[in-house]
């Protein structure tokens, strides 16, 4: 049920050219944190914070945690740091349909199912999608069954010429939405496998303009919304993405659920009348 996560970096002892030291540097300086930042963040010195850099001094397990806390890395990669300390990895990665997380399974499909007949839907670091609401099945209807084979992929299934790019009315400004919001994912979590996904979503051919369709800015919207065709009516939304709180599981860590709010009177009218 868990598709393959993203690629961790390269790890080796601590004392190695990819040891925690560099790795550490690295995360400081795309948080774009000095020394001196980071040693008062973390109770340290700046001298301290060197010589791990530099490989001169090895840190403690609860060091490496605390570093990689201030810095707001992932928990996927904090393993990966724990690691090339060499200590054991201190998040556990439980597969998403383990009884473990039973709970956590029952509480997102009540969520989604309670917010019917709005669109909502679960995905992963990679959008992978774990579970969907009736409102998204809706407007999947018609898309090729290439498109809808698993993992379902809502990057994909949103950019790709034979999915829902077509029906999308302001697809350009949505494009630019969602690769920006792709792109600041890959400067989170340096994957390489996002990347790829990024690359391929980016080079889909982009449909001329629909005669017509209205430019997202032409509405008084408080935010930018998807515009998207169904059944001859243009659907309204505009979308908002919820996490879980401080994450100790890197499964848990990397779900996310996104719903998507009705943004004009016409479009809630249309969606209550097809759900009753």
């Amino acid at each position: 049920m868990v598709p393959p996560r993203d690629a961790a970096p390269a790890t080796a002892r601590a004392d190695g050219p990819a040891g925690v030291g560099p790795l550490l540097r690295a995360w400081r300086e795309q948080r774009r944190v000095s020394q001196l930042e980071l040693a008062l963040r973390a109770d340290s010195s700046a001298r301290h914070i060197s010589f791990i850099e530099t490989g001169r001094s090895r840190p403690s397990e609860e060091m490496v945690l605390r570093l990689a806390e201030h810095l707001e890395v992932p928990v996927r990669e904090r393993n990966a740091l724990l690691l090339a300390a060499g200590y054991a990895p201190h998040y556990p990665e439980t597969p998403l349909d383990d009884p473990a997380l039973d709970a956590v399974r029952a509480g997102m499909e009540q969520l989604i199912q309670g917010y019917e007949p709005y669109p909502a839907l679960v995905v992963d670091a990679m959008y992978h999608v774990h579970a969907a609401n009736r409102g998204i099945l809706m407007l999947l209807d018609g898309i090729p069954e290439h498109l809808l084979a698993p993992p379902l992929n809502t990057m994909r299934l949103t950019l790709h010429p034979e999915g829902l790019a077509p029906r999308i009315r302001n697809l350009r400004e949505w494009r630019g939405h969602l690769l920006a919001q792709m792109d600041r994912q890959i400067a989170l979590h340096r994957s390489e496998p996002l990347r790829r996904l990024y690359e391929e979503v980016a080079a889909y051919p982009v449909p001329e303009e629909t005669p017509g369709a209205a430019p997202a800015e032409a509405a008084p919207y408080f935010a930018l919304p998807l515009l998207i065709e169904h059944e001859g009516r243009v659907l309204s939304f505009v979308s908002s993405i919820s996490t879980f709180n401080t994450p100790m599981d890197v499964t848990v860590a990397e779900l996310a659920i996104e719903t998507f709010l009705p943004a004009d009177p016409a479009t809630v009218k249309y969606l209550q009348s097809l759900m009753s």
